[in-house]
């Protein structure tokens, strides 16, 4: 199992609307998140937008991204998602993540 941390940018004006849709994320995106090795799965936001993610993978968070890549439900809701995010023009969330090193961990 590998734990990853990463980081992406809400646009400060969108953090209500991004809360709304992670209030109730639909479950098919669930279930290939899922599918796709995304264990323990936990999202955090300050007031500005900076947004901590962490994940755990059975393989790497590489694997698990490329598996969700392959899911038609994931580009849409990478899509409804883009315009949230402080991203380059044209560019998806998950492919935007900043990965983290892991450099401490206690059981």
């Amino acid at each position: 199992m590998k734990r990853v941390g990463f980081l992406l940018k809400v646009r400060e004006e969108c953090i209500e609307q991004y809360k709304k849709y992670h209030a109730d994320v639909w479950d098919s995106q669930n279930a290939v998140l899922k599918k796709h090795g995304w264990n323990n799965f936990s999202l955090f936001i300050r007031p500005d937008g900076l947004l901590f993610g962490y994940v755990e993978t059975p393989e790497s968070f590489h694997a698990s991204l490329a598996g969700l890549d392959t899911e038609r439900v994931n580009t849409e809701w990478q899509e409804l998602m883009a315009p949230l995010f402080e991203i380059a023009e044209g560019e998806r969330p998950d492919t935007s993540m900043i990965e983290l090193e892991e450099i401490y961990h206690l059981d």
